[in-house]
């Protein structure tokens, strides 16, 4: 084979930003070897296996890629995972158990999975409060966003898509002083201001124990989710959700109370 057909390295290493939906500091980070090694063994500790195409065979084939085009060394492990971690972790729902990957404290992928009543997820909402006989509300549906994506900084998609759930939920278009709408309008301006991620409003602190600050509230519809997910999608620049937050949680639940059929 001649010199001009030999196969030409990549010109750019495959960062996060390219291949996950993530911000920061994270999505400038190119994917190494031993993130993907981290996320594998992780993946293993929950499934017993790795998912195919899942997260951590787009770590690996991104990490491969980056190793062929000389960007990284194996063995190769970006600071951010380093220093806060490659995790997988599962929260049990009404009817569902839901499996989120993160990197960094960021999500990079998220699995749900139906559970029938009388599983683990029966003791999980019996802790909580949570009647299993019962439709999974707009307000539970918000508070789930937390466990999944609960990090994530409130930016203008989250506050228009937790604006269109208040509004279902209470069946007005009117937003209550001081409600979870509001202080999410509130936070996406702050964060606007913020350079930094850490210091800027989490969703946490807009949704945490969303169902007590809801004026009113409702079993969720596909409906919902629908008006959710497209308030979503028209605030953010790149007319995507986010995998975890608030239109992912509210779409989820809407799915489970068809199939629960209650």
């Amino acid at each position: 084979m001649s010199q001009q057909e030999q196969p030409r390295r990549p010109q750019e290493p495959v960062k996060y930003g390219d291949v996950f939906e993530v911000s920061g500091e994270l999505a400038d980070k190119t994917i190494a070897p031993e993130d993907a090694n981290m996320m594998q063994a992780a993946e293993t500790r929950v499934f017993g296996h790795t998912q195919k195409g899942g997260t951590a065979a787009v770590m690996q084939s991104a990490a491969t890629a980056n190793k062929s085009g000389g960007f990284v060394q194996q063995g190769d492990a970006t600071d951010v995972a380093a220093e806060h971690g490659v995790t997988v972790a599962q929260t049990d729902v009404p009817g569902a158990r839901v499996t989120t990957e993160f990197v960094g404290g960021q999500v990079v992928g998220q699995y749900v999975e139906p559970m029938p009543v009388g599983t683990t997820a029966a003791t999980d909402a019996e802790t909580l409060g949570l009647n299993l006989q019962s439709a999974i509300t707009i307000g539970e549906a918000l508070e789930a966003a937390v466990q999944t994506a609960g990090n994530k900084p409130v930016d203008q998609s989250d506050a228009a898509a937790i604006q269109a759930a208040e509004v279902r939920a209470s069946g007005t278009s009117d937003i209550a002083p001081g409600g979870i709408a509001a202080s999410a309008r509130s936070a996406a301006n702050h964060n606007a201001t913020v350079d930094r991620d850490e210091d800027k409003i989490k969703l946490v602190d807009v949704l945490a124990g969303a169902t007590g600050k809801l004026q009113a509230d409702k079993a969720v519809t596909r409906q919902d989710a629908e008006g959710v997910v497209s308030a979503e999608l028209r605030n953010n620049p790149n007319l995507t959700t986010h995998p975890g937050g608030v239109a992912a949680s509210v779409t989820a639940a809407a799915r489970l109370n068809e199939k629960a059929d209650i």
